[in-house]
């Protein structure tokens, strides 16, 4: 399975805009997540580790 690494761009209400930060990311947008998918200690600035299918705090 493929892991990505994102780091915490901005935190909106019920949302998270993520920005992928691993070498493979190809471009600078931002991907929306539900903060409920999302471990809840979660600010501004936090890296993530997404791996199948889960994130968790890097």
């Amino acid at each position: 399975m493929n892991t990505f690494q994102y780091q915490v761009a901005s935190i909106d209400g019920d949302y998270a805009n993520l920005k992928r930060i691993d070498a493979d990311a190809e471009s600078d947008e931002l991907k929306l997540v539900a903060r409920a998918l999302l471990p809840p200690e979660i600010t501004e600035g936090t890296k993530l580790l997404y791996e199948m299918m889960e994130y968790h705090m890097m």
